[in-house]
């Protein structure tokens, strides 16, 4: 490993977009090297490895050149999710790199800046977000404040005390709603930061990667944070809910 930090490869499918990137070393001291991201509507199972192939080759590096993967776990889209950790689970057992998992919302909220309260929010369909709140410590390095919810728009803005950065698709679904309910308590983040960073993915998995934590290949699974329509509906017919 570099003295300059892990060598690391992120993704990111949690939401439409496909994001990819390189970095070295973690959130104080880091590079990012390179990164990708493709904001369309073709699914990520036809583009994915084929980003992922075009940045290393870009960058002059080969697989022995990494210290490690990262995956964003989510919450997001089930079917991108899935499709992101099998990528990732796949080029890890392919590779034996270890393989780190690092939330989508933290990646969001480490992205951002400022120093007042952040809540990163993504889109979770039928009229919900998820969400998660976070603070800036003095080194720069976000720490979250609660568990990851799911809830809808505006039981989270009834939350909301003080003044907060919004960052994440969500502010494109109700961005206007929170600006009504929350008046100056409602800042948003610039445009460009509402789609989840590959690259914050792998400088917060150099941490991981420095406390010997990895993932377990044959049980790592996203966070989903709800459980899927499926599963409701099987939860319904067996009387659980």
């Amino acid at each position: 490993m570099s003295p300059d930090g892990p060598l690391i490869l992120a993704l990111d499918t949690a939401t439409r977009c496909c994001a990819v990137a390189l970095t070295q070393g973690g959130v104080e001291h880091g590079t990012v090297l390179g990164g990708l991201a493709l904001n369309s509507r073709i699914t990520h199972s036809r583009r994915l490895l084929t980003a992922v192939d075009w940045l290393m080759a870009e960058l002059g590096l080969s697989w022995p050149d990494l210290d490690g993967l990262a995956v964003g776990l989510g919450p997001g889209s089930f079917t991108g999710l899935r499709i992101g950790m099998a990528t990732a689970k796949g080029l890890a057992a392919a590779t034996d790199l270890p393989l780190c998992g690092v939330s989508t919302l933290d990646g969001l909220a480490q992205n951002s800046s400022g120093g007042q309260l952040i809540c990163a929010v993504l889109d979770a369909r039928k009229k919900e977000v998820y969400s998660g709140f976070y603070r800036r410590d003095e080194r720069g390095v976000v720490s979250g404040l609660g568990p990851y919810r799911v809830l809808a728009p505006e039981q989270l803005a009834a939350e909301i005390q003080e003044p907060a950065l919004f960052v994440g698709d969500g502010v494109l679904a109700y961005g206007p709603l929170w600006a009504k309910l929350l008046g100056n308590r409602f800042m948003p983040a610039s445009s460009h930061l509402h789609d989840p960073p590959a690259a914050a993915i792998g400088l917060l998995a150099a941490g991981q990667l420095a406390r010997g934590e990895k993932m377990d290949l044959a049980t790592a699974v996203p966070l989903y944070v709800r459980a899927s329509d499926a599963e409701l509906s099987l939860g319904v017919k067996k009387g659980v809910l």
